[in-house]
């Protein structure tokens, strides 16, 4: 970085940049859990010379160190199991509605924001890249970018059908309903990775978008819709003013699609991700939300259940994340790992 002439390719420079951060964090997360080790020996030793004399002084700082440390080492854990080409990358996280009609727009709309609070309590930056409205309520469609290190790597966990059985605040007679709502998860592909895309492959389709934006939303056909024809893979765009820079960010969405559907072939494997999210109805999820009579969600891979719902739709979803991660593969059905509140 201290040559001259390094900035003069932005590009090639910010990548450096970022590998250099990558490489950092990497060393001071195991330098700091090394400190971390030195404190809990250091008092361990002192609080074998206490002998009674000043019985619980160093021995409650122990604990505290001690749990501290165990929360450190959780995380290098955790950490570890990202090992994928892309798990590094930022995400687009895509969320439809599916079986439920407007209880499933409405579902749409607290998935969105669970997702987007689990990302604030993790550091994560979230732009909204494309977002339809219920015909009622709610969303029929949101598209985000969660941006930080090894947010595809955590936000992968969350592809899947999820099921919401609830009392419908639409139906006057209050009367139980079952929703269901897709989550599809791709890495951000930064470079070309071998995705070759045709013009004449591409059906482009301009319109003007929705929302708040004022009179230049209104009067210009700034959002983009690109539909690859090979693959029938659809992305839309509308989250900037500017019609270039929405063509730009769509073709990063269609191509990391590509990428992520070209992988699955290679690996035969498509019900580890596309196919395993089929029909965005019954039997296909992989969490339930259970608001009455009882109050459960549960992640029907890996056995993981809480009954602190509130705590779960304003974000913590780690203990789901995490399990799903450790158990090393998408269809594992281990049964015995259960969350205690």
């Amino acid at each position: 970085m201290a040559e001259p002439g390094f900035w003069d390719n932005q590009t090639t420079a910010q990548k450096t940049v970022m590998d250099m951060n990558l490489l950092k964090r990497s060393v001071t997360s195991m330098t700091g859990f090394q400190s971390q080790m030195d404190d809990v020996n250091a008092l361990a030793e002192l609080v074998d010379e206490e002998e009674g004399e000043n019985d619980g002084e160093f021995s409650e700082e122990l604990r505290t160190v001690t749990d501290d440390l165990f929360k450190s080492l959780e995380e290098l854990e955790i950490a570890s199991f990202l090992s994928g080409p892309h798990d590094k990358c930022n995400a687009f996280l895509t969320i439809h509605s599916g079986a439920g009609g407007t209880e499933s727009c409405d579902w749409a709309e607290m998935l969105y924001r669970m997702y987007t609070r689990w990302a604030e309590r993790n550091g994560y930056a979230v732009e909204v890249q494309d977002m339809q409205q219920g015909e009622e309520a709610g969303l029929s469609r949101v598209t985000m970018m969660i941006s930080g290190l090894n947010a595809y790597g955590y936000a992968k966990a969350e592809r899947g059908v999820h099921r919401l059985v609830r009392i419908s605040p639409f139906d006057s007679n209050k009367r139980r309903h079952t929703s269901f709502c897709s989550v599809d998860v791709i890495a951000e592909i930064v470079e070309d990775a071998d995705v070759e895309i045709k013009e004449e492959d591409l059906r482009i389709d301009t319109y003007r978008s929705s929302g708040a934006g004022g009179q230049h939303v209104n009067k210009t056909e700034s959002a983009i819709r690109l539909t690859h024809l090979p693959t029938g893979i659809v992305v839309a765009c509308q989250n900037d003013r500017s019609q270039h820079k929405n063509r730009a960010t769509a073709m990063r969405i269609l191509k990391s699609r590509i990428y992520e559907k070209n992988q699955d072939e290679k690996r035969a494997e498509m019900d580890q991700f596309y196919g395993e999210k089929g029909e965005i109805g019954w039997g296909n999820q992989i969490r339930s939300y259970v608001f009455q009579p009882y109050q459960m969600v549960k992640d029907l891979r890996t056995g993981v259940e809480t009954s602190d719902i509130q705590g779960v739709m304003d974000g913590d979803i780690n203990r789901f994340v995490h399990s799903w991660l450790r158990a090393g593969c998408p269809t594992s059905r281990n049964k015995d790992i259960k969350m205690e509140d």
